[in-house]
């Protein structure tokens, strides 16, 4: 009995342990703009920016965190993970970073406000370690700021315009991520140069410049490109519901990949902020037409320096300027699957899916069509990350089968030993023997499975496995014997009946565990499928 209640102890101190880790884990994250948000296996990284002017730029330019958007979760409640820890990267303010590298899984960063002259740096997930790399090709020395970069599908970022000591940018720096060497662009027909612009890869293989800040707010009446297969520059006229120009906003591919969203912004006024009808526009590229979408749900105020990602169906919004934390969440969510209407919503579903497009004309002919198209935004599930959820289900399974097989066990063989202890020869003299009622209880053990990293994002079923079952051998003998020598033996029959339940409940458990592992792998692939 003082084993049983020794391995109960143990089970619930573990159990308190990985909640003590996670909970430890968790931070709330000062406001920040002008930060980096990349999406990896998904999960969103969160790093560096700053307020401006207060004394959190250097505390928030040194935090490193992410939400995993595997799960479903609403804003309003967000479970942050600290990484900062790990970060060596100084504090800085304006860089940009991208996915790239040989796997397409490591963390580029760029530029930023910091003194320290390095370029780059990269972070693995997989060591969860940051690095210097060391890069070749064209001498780029200059540190920009304030700009976006991109990265194409043969993983090369373009980092165009940007902040630079004593004015502003126009070169094209091209960094191959792979083989890790610096290349420029060309700038024969490139646009004013400028800062805090947007910039968006399209999937003929144009990277699309817009607005930004150069002596003065620039205006999105024309919209600019470079082609990253003829390394050249067009230029696009824009008609019909023109946004006011405007600098530090957000710009995201649609679903379909006919229509650019951008969202906030600063404007030339005195307070240099946007009314919230005013701050989400759609551009049309078939015909290059300006509007402002069909909206419902609550509408946030708009905000300035934060950055979007697209996962899944959502323009997921992170941090800025211009909102009331007390209010409004650091993350906010706008369901763009539907082009009639979009959706503010305070709550992310995984396993949400785009609505077929129609098909539409074939857009300008003045951008070249691309060779190979460009994933023009992150899905939910990808068949190539699904071995780790296999992998995952296997090893929650197994844990959990162990846990249970060895409660089984133990039962068994300490009420083996139990009834060995009874089958003794007492001392003369000894006048009560009282075996007392025997309870054994299984205990119920909750297995919760959880797979992160996806690319392809699964959310599993909680699976509760609860066995009641109350074993009762309740046996009391009472022989008095004076003077003589008595062995006290049990009903046979009782002994018996208590080794075959006993036996039937270990063989009962080894196969609901079976029946686990084969349902958790079940479900798995045809989820998967």
């Amino acid at each position: 009995m003082i084993m049983l209640k020794k391995t109960i102890i143990y089970i619930k101190l573990w159990i308190l342990f990985q909640l003590f880790v996670e909970i430890s884990c968790q931070i709330k994250p000062l406001e920040r703009k002008y930060h980096t948000a990349t999406l990896i296996d998904n999960k969103l990284y969160i790093l560096g920016g700053g307020i401006i002017l207060t004394d959190s730029a250097e505390k928030a330019g040194k935090e490193f965190f992410y939400l995993d958007v595997s799960v479903a979760f609403n804003t309003q409640k967000l479970f942050w993970q600290d990484l900062s820890n790990v970060n060596t990267v100084p504090s800085h303010i304006g860089a940009t970073a991208v996915k790239g590298g040989a796997n397409n899984n490591t963390i580029f960063l760029y530029g930023g406000t910091d003194t320290v002259p390095t370029l780059v740096y990269i972070y693995d997930p997989q060591s969860n370690s940051w690095s210097i790399p060391k890069i070749g090709g064209y001498n780029i020395h200059e540190k920009k700021r304030y700009m976006k970069g991109v990265i194409d599908t043969n993983e090369k970022m373009y980092i165009w315009g940007g902040s630079v000591v004593g004015g502003t940018n126009s070169d094209m720096f091209i960094l191959d991520t792979i083989n890790l060497r610096w290349g420029i662009g060309n700038l024969i027909g490139a646009p004013t140069p400028r800062s805090e612009h947007g910039a968006i890869l399209l999937p003929n293989n144009n990277i699309m410049y817009m607005g930004g800040y150069y002596h003065d707010y620039l205006p999105l009446n024309q919209v600019y490109f470079y082609n990253i297969i003829n390394d050249n520059w067009s230029t696009e006229n824009t008609l019909g519901n023109i946004p006011s120009s405007r600098t530090s906003f957000s710009v995201v591919l649609g679903l379909d990949g006919q229509n650019v969203i951008i969202f906030g912004g600063n404007i030339d006024t005195e307070s240099g902020s946007i009314p919230p009808g005013e701050s989400l526009y759609v551009l049309n590229l078939n015909n290059f037409e300006w509007s402002v979408p069909k909206i419902s749900g609550p509408i946030p105020n708009s905000r300035n320096g934060h950055q979007a990602n697209v996962i899944g169906v959502y323009m997921v919004i992170s941090f800025g300027s211009g909102y009331d934390r007390s209010v409004e969440s650091d993350i906010l969510l706008l369901d763009i699957r539907n082009n009639n209407e979009y959706t503010w919503t305070y709550n992310f579903d995984p396993l949400a899916t785009p609505i077929t497009p129609a098909k539409s004309e074939t857009p300008v002919t003045s951008m070249t069509p691309a060779a190979t198209p460009v994933t023009t935004h992150i899905m939910i599930q990808q068949s190539s990350n699904n071995q780790p959820a296999m992998i995952g289900a296997i090893i929650g399974s197994l844990f959990g089968g162990i846990l249970l097989s060895f409660g089984g066990f133990f039962l068994y063989k300490w009420n083996k030993n139990k009834k060995k202890q009874k089958n003794i020869m007492p001392t003369p003299g000894n006048e009560n023997h009282d075996n007392y009622d025997r309870e054994v209880t299984l205990i119920t053990t909750e297995k919760n499975i959880h797979n992160h990293g996806q690319e392809f994002i699964q959310i599993p079923k909680n699976e509760n496995t609860t066995n009641h079952e109350l074993i009762t051998n309740s046996v009391i003998n009472k022989d008095s014997n004076h003077g003589q020598e008595a062995i006290i033996n049990e009903n046979p029959s009782i002994q018996n009946i208590s080794d075959n339940v006993l036996e039937n409940l270990k063989n009962e458990m080894i196969q609901a565990v079976r029946q686990e592992i084969m349902q958790n792998l079940k479900e798995t692939i045809q989820n998967n499928e």
